[in-house]
């Protein structure tokens, strides 16, 4: 399964961000291409543990049998899934200041493999081994390129 501890993947997924442009437009969803640079970083930060939202009450209730089918296959995630109001980016970030703090943080999280993941929960699928992150954060990024066709 593709997750950002193998570089081929991490390195796809840095191609496809290079490509991005700033008027690209959306194929689904509210945001634009800079929000969603903020909002996939956002994550990113959740998953090393420099956000720590917490744990939402639905999520608690169905959580660990939708992580089960979210994380466990080589599907991408859905069009228009929920997003985390933790992680809703409002204004109009700067594109480049945004792809370049994107790519530093999928840097840091695959560079510096398993020890770089939280121990905190996720707000939604509760909590998560760094295998599991890893690739839960593979998908997310895929899932928002898919967004802008990149």
């Amino acid at each position: 399964m593709k997750n950002l501890f193998e570089a081929p993947a991490v390195e796809s997924l840095k191609t496809r961000l290079a490509s991005l442009a700033p008027e690209q437009p959306r194929l689904w969803g509210r945001m634009n291409a800079a929000q969603a640079l903020a909002h996939c970083s956002a994550g990113l930060e959740m998953a090393m543990g420099f956000r720590r939202p917490p744990r939402d009450l639905l999520g608690r209730i169905i959580g660990r049998i939708i992580k089960r089918l979210a994380l466990g296959n080589e599907e991408p995630m859905r069009r228009n899934t929920p997003t985390q109001q933790d992680l809703v980016v409002t204004g109009t970030p700067d594109f480049e200041a945004e792809r370049a703090r994107l790519r530093g943080l999928i840097d840091t999280f695959s560079t510096g493999g398993p020890e770089v993941c939280s121990t905190h929960p996720h707000t939604f699928f509760g909590p998560l081994t760094p295998q599991e992150w890893s690739v839960l954060m593979y998908k997310h990024l895929d899932h928002h390129l898919r967004q802008f066709g990149a």
